[in-house]
């Protein structure tokens, strides 16, 4: 399965319809967005039919990235059965987005 591009109409059926997803918060202009991007794509293949993976870009869907109470980016949003139950916020290295991922299977 392939990383998700999420936008504000579809992001609640993608956060909800998927017993585990994990969303990244992201712009184009963030340097450590784009670190982080890479590693939520080799996840999403590691994980691929266990986890849902979506990414939600803060500038064309602002109004949703600020309902979710984003405050800075990158933003890892982790779901479990449509709760929101973990975040990540900054640029981490793939074992500890692993380990993040890891509790909620």
């Amino acid at each position: 399965m392939t990383v998700q591009e999420l936008d504000s109409p579809g992001y609640d059926k993608f956060a909800s319809g998927n017993n585990v997803a994990v969303v990244d918060v992201w712009a184009p202009w963030c340097g450590p967005c784009r670190m982080v991007s890479p590693i939520v794509d080799k996840l999403s293949e590691r994980y691929n039919g266990r986890v849902a993976f979506g990414k939600l870009n803060s500038d064309d869907n602002g109004e949703k990235a600020g309902s979710l109470g984003i405050m800075s980016i990158p933003t890892l949003l982790f779901y479990k059965e449509g709760k929101l139950v973990d975040r990540v916020v900054g640029a981490y290295p793939e074992d500890v987005i692993d380990e993040h991922i890891r509790r909620l299977l």
